[in-house]
């Protein structure tokens, strides 16, 4: 392995002034043909720097784990993708976990920062954790970032403009010429659910319009837990006409359950999810979705991440640019369409 002496030795200077040059160290003074010829040099041999070493030296791993619910579930391939892409440009690689095993409180999770592992962790905690709880099992907060959460006091988070998306979701399905409009959310403790929903609630309202307590439930963002509140909520007296779904992976459940009750979508309800998951197209009917910018959300995460590793501050953002976008699918029509045709 090519070494800084040997560098040293090919361009004619001494071992330090090539560390300075190869760590751009702004306080060195030398000529800009002696600097040429370090770089030169390095580019030669083939020189790559010991980031073991350096990583000692500077006290980091330039290590980050991502630490999510599910590693199958597509609705977080772009998120990883975003985090992946800018903790390379920032010279920092990625460990990808989701046992239940590396979850906060649990000794896996702890010592990825306690013993230095990693230098810092981006968490997307599980719907099913109470933000309060999984806030409290934090061991070192200041070194980690909650994705799709927040705001939390004393950690640094970063979420999506979720209230916006539920409201471009419910728009739609209003100028579609919809007025009994349901709501398939997520649990509880998904603080996702709370903003979607009140992104539906706030834009029926504005349409003299409210969301009725027997056409809504929260049951879950899974396929299997949406089949059920499917069922319940189609199963009614005087069901829905049309559904804004918390989640895409649900959607595609609520399509897949009112198939099995011989409801037609779009003819006799319309279905319209929030995230968009190439599985969407694929369903049948394509389902209608509001994209979310998940990539700038992972990237935007890590920023947050490494400027919190230097200063020790915490911030609450919400990424809003793109603004959530809406995908006009075959799951979606204007009420009473089967009845209006010849």
């Amino acid at each position: 392995m090519v070494t800084l002496r040997d560098v040293a030795g090919h361009a004619g200077v001494s071992v330090s002034v090539v560390s300075r040059v190869l760590n751009a160290d702004p306080s060195i003074r030398i000529r800009p043909e002696t600097r040429d010829r370090v770089m030169e040099s390095a580019r030669l041999l083939r020189y790559a720097p010991n980031s073991a070493g350096r990583s000692l030296r500077r006290s980091r791993t330039h290590l980050l784990a991502l630490v999510v619910p599910d590693v199958t579930n597509a609705t977080f391939t772009d998120v990883v993708a975003g985090v992946e892409s800018r903790a390379l440009d920032q010279d920092y690689s990625v460990l990808l976990a989701s046992s239940p095993r590396m979850q906060p409180g649990s000794d896996g999770f702890t010592r990825l920062l306690s013993e230095r592992l990693v230098d810092g962790v981006l968490l997307q905690k599980g719907d099913d954790a109470p933000i309060d709880l999984v806030s409290r099992a934090l061991s070192h907060p200041e070194r980690t970032v909650l994705i799709n959460s927040g705001p939390v006091p004393g950690v640094s988070t970063i979420a999506l403009d979720d209230v916006a998306a539920g409201a471009l979701a419910t728009r739609h399905l209003l100028e579609l010429g919809h007025r009994s409009i349901g709501y398939l959310g997520g649990v509880p403790t998904s603080d996702t659910n709370d903003r979607r929903r009140a992104g539906v609630e706030q834009t029926l309202a504005e349409a003299g319009l409210s969301l009725r307590r027997e056409h809504a439930t929260s049951l879950g963002y899974t396929y299997r837990s949406a089949r059920d509140a499917a069922r319940i909520l189609l199963s009614r007296q005087n069901p829905p006409t049309a559904l804004v779904v918390g989640n895409v992976n649900a959607g595609i459940g609520a399509i897949t359950e009112a198939a099995e009750m011989d409801v037609r979508v779009p003819d006799d309800l319309s279905v319209i999810a929030i995230h968009d998951i190439w599985p969407a197209i694929t369903c049948a009917p394509a389902l209608t979705t509001v994209r979310l910018p998940m990539k700038q959300l992972g990237g935007t995460a890590v920023d947050v991440l490494l400027a919190g590793l230097d200063s020790e501050t915490h911030t609450a953002q919400v990424v809003d640019d793109p603004a959530p976008e809406l995908i006009i699918r075959s799951s979606t029509a204007p009420p009473g369409t089967a009845s209006d045709r010849p």
